[in-house]
C-alpha cells in the first residue's frame, strides 16, 4: 500500500544530483563499490553519466552482496535474488566510494564495510545514498545523499527498476506491528 501523505522525488533528477556530487571524488587510486541491489543500479548509472571522469582517473568498479555479512542473516535469511560479490580490484589503499540507494538505520552499510575490509585495508571509504530516510541505528551516516526524507518507522522506502531501465521511488506504509519486526535495514 503507497502512503499518500508524501511527495516522492523523482529518483532519475537526485541521480543527476548525485552524480554532480561524486563528480569531484573521481581520482586516481578511486574504485565505486555498489551494494545490491539498488546501489548496483545508482552505480552502473553513474559510470555512464560520469564516464569521462571515470575513464580519465581509470576509476575501477565492483558489487557488494552484504547478505551473509548482515547482523540479522539468522532472522532475514537469504533472498532469492542474492548475487556474489564482484571485486575485480585490489582493496588496498584505495579510496571506495560506497554506493547504496536508501540509508536507514546502517546495518547494511556496517556489513557493506565489513565485507570491504575482508578484500583489504581501503585508504578511505565514502559512503554515497541516493535518499537518507532517517532512522540511523549505528554512528555511520552517508556522506554524500540527493536528497533527506523524514519517513516515520512504518514507511518502506524502495528503489525500483523499471522495465524501461529507469529508476523510482515507492513509498509502502507496513500494516503490521513494527516492534515484531527487525527493521529493513
Amino acid at each position: 500500500m503507497t502512503s499518500k501523505n508524501i511527495s516522492l522525488p523523482n529518483a532519475e533528477d537526485l541521480l543527476k544530483t548525485l552524480a554532480q556530487k561524486v563528480q569531484p571524488l573521481l581520482q586516481a587510486n578511486t574504485a565505486l563499490v555498489g551494494i545490491q541491489s539498488g546501489g548496483v543500479w545508482l552505480m552502473q548509472k553513474l559510470l555512464v553519466l560520469l564516464e569521462k571522469d571515470i575513464a580519465a582517473n581509470a576509476i575501477e568498479h565492483g558489487t557488494l552482496d552484504v547478505s551473509f555479512y548482515r547482523d540479522d542473516y539468522e532472522k532475514r535469511g537469504l533472498k532469492a535474488e542474492n548475487r556474489p560479490s564482484q571485486i575485480p580490484f585490489d582493496v588496498e589503499n584505495k579510496h571506495i566510494i560506497l554506493i547504496d540507494d536508501v540509508f536507514y538505520t546502517g546495518r547494511t552499510t556496517r556489513a557493506a564495510m565489513n565485507e570491504l575490509f575482508d578484500y583489504g585495508r581501503p585508504a578511505s571509504i565514502t559512503l554515497v545514498a541516493l535518499v537518507n530516510r532517517g532512522g540511523r541505528e549505528l554512528p555511520i551516516a552517508p556522506q554524500i545523499t540527493a536528497a533527506d526524507l523524514a519517513l516515520d518507522a512504518s514507511q518502506n522506502l524502495q528503489l525500483i527498476q523499471n522495465q524501461d531501465g529507469t529508476l523510482s521511488l515507492e513509498l509502502q506504509s507496513l500494516n503490521f506491528d513494527q516492534s515484531q519486526v527487525h527493521k529493513h535495514e
